[in-house]
């Protein structure tokens, strides 16, 4: 198994990368247990958040000789597994993305989240580099660190193949809880270790859905095919670009890598031309312009965030903007912002805690007769509806305030914020070229001078007549084909 680790699409690594991967796999046994000889149960469960809206399930990965009675079976014909973790919000919507398609698709998710089994290695590593991220984001907001510690790591750290063997080790720890699923049913990563834990597990069929656009060996996962949103990433990923310093790698083989084009959700792709000439009905009708501010999962945006909301304050009162402002899991930013504006409290119409509320007033946000006016503030304490709550409100609202993670890939007109990593600083460039986003702005004069674009200039018009035009050209329609690709690997074997 350790092979992965000493030889990567035909790259030898030097001996001295290879023991170091080795031993941070053995100091990591030792800190968070070796569970290769246990034997799992699996259990089929229904998923109560957006077991609905996606159909999808769930796959929990029990403590030994737990009780697994009232199982739903696996559909192993048409069941797809969504292999992810919870590492910010983003690889969770990425696999939102693939159960909506698959479910449209006639095939039935699964939802594997190999970070909520506690009780295994698996998650006990995963949570331990998941807590080290998040503090790394909010770090990262003091320049020095940013500078020399935060993005060289993001950049040029996780770039290195010499990180791709070491994450390749450890990914043989995560291997047990796939133990009990069943092996021909396909799989999609949308972060590597799903992926990689998967090849190592003997899973068949593997996709590693590739979320950054900026080429890095954190990425490969060697036995699985790795699909690719961005044309201008994918020769970079190709030839394995700066992987190795200056040195010329031998390439990926051409099968193992395909451009797909952005994924995103159904329900978005299919409503693009609808919810686009609502943008441009209710800008030209000098409707209030809505601003959906939405925080990651390190939260790590607030300040941003709170000279946005002070900057359209004036906007909101004479009714030339309003506001949804999604702050994820994290309550406290909400309660913050409250206190650090007090002018906001006027005109705040809170939705927490409470997701038929809102789902209630997503949908009635699409009807062209509510005019939305105000700060209306989301907050959900489940992972899945704090999540979901951003792909539902973005179809009503006008733009879409982010950092250039991914929901740089969204059919939404974008402004995007300052990054939190190097690696996502090319998402804006990305959007920018294709017409749908703005560029990085890297600070809150830039920012509120984006706002005023797009409160006082076409470039709602323009983003909005570029995602259509991009429809046609099937940008959006990667996860669509991620879908066809793991479902076909699968059928094509048979």
């Amino acid at each position: 198994m350790s092979e992965k680790s000493k030889i990567i699409f035909g790259n030898e690594m030097p001996e001295k990368v290879y023991r170091k991967a080795m031993k941070t796999k053995e100091k990591n046994k030792k800190k968070f247990g070796d569970d290769s000889k246990a034997n799992y149960p699996v259990k089929i469960t229904e998923n109560k958040y957006i077991g609905e809206s996606l159909g999808v399930k769930n796959i929990e990965v029990l403590p030994e000789n737990a009780d697994v009675s009232g199982t739903l079976p696996f559909d192993e014909e048409k069941g797809l597994i969504v292999g992810n973790i919870r590492m910010g919000f983003g690889h969770y919507r990425i696999s939102m993305a693939m159960a909506s398609c698959a479910k449209y698709m006639g095939y039935t998710p699964y939802w594997m989240d190999l970070n909520s089994y506690p009780h295994t290695t698996c998650t006990k590593l995963i949570s331990a580099q998941n807590d080290l991220y998040s503090l790394g984001s909010r770090l990262s907001k003091n320049p020095i660190f940013n500078k020399l510690v935060w993005e060289p790591v993001n950049y040029e750290g996780f770039r290195a193949l010499s990180y791709n063997a070491a994450d390749q080790a450890n990914a043989e720890l995560m291997a047990p809880v796939y133990k009990n699923v069943p092996k021909d049913i396909p799989v999609i990563a949308t972060h590597v270790w799903p992926a990689q834990a998967a090849i190592h597990a003997g899973m068949k069929y593997v996709v590693n859905a590739v979320p950054d656009n900026w080429p890095m060996a954190l990425h490969f996962s060697e036995g699985s095919i790795h699909t690719i949103q961005c044309r201008n990433a994918y020769m970079g990923y190709r030839i394995l670009n700066g992987m190795n310093k200056n040195k010329v790698c031998k390439a990926m083989p051409g099968k193992e890598l395909v451009y797909t084009g952005h994924y995103i959700d159904h329900e978005l792709v299919s409503n693009i031309e609808n919810d686009c000439k609502a943008r441009c009905d209710r800008r030209k009708n000098k409707k209030p312009m809505r601003f959906l501010l939405t925080i990651g999962g390190a939260g790590a945006q607030k300040e941003i965030f709170a000279a946005i909301i002070k900057y359209l304050l004036p906007k909101i009162k004479k009714n030339e903007a309003a506001l949804y402002v999604n702050v994820g899991d994290y309550r406290q930013v909400w309660e913050d912002l409250k206190k650090e504006i007090p002018g906001m409290s006027s005109f705040i119409h809170e939705h927490i805690g409470d997701f038929a509320d809102t789902e209630k007033f997503a949908a009635d946000a699409l009807d062209p007769s509510n005019e939305v006016t105000g700060i209306h503030g989301f907050w959900h304490e489940n992972i899945f509806e704090a999540v979901y709550c951003t792909n539902l409100l973005m179809r009503s609202c006008d733009v879409l305030v982010t950092k250039p993670s991914e929901l740089a890939f969204y059919p939404v007109p974008k402004l995007f914020i300052k990054r939190v990593g190097k690696h996502e600083m090319w998402g804006a460039i990305h959007s920018a070229e294709v017409g749908d986003g703005t560029l990085e702005c890297r600070d809150i004069p830039h920012t509120v001078q984006m706002l005023s674009q797009f409160l006082h200039t076409s470039l709602l018009d323009d983003m909005c007549n570029n995602i259509v035009e991009n429809k046609k050209a099937g940008l959006y329609d990667g996860a669509y084909k991620v879908v066809e690709l793991a479902m076909g690997m699968k059928n094509n074997n048979k």
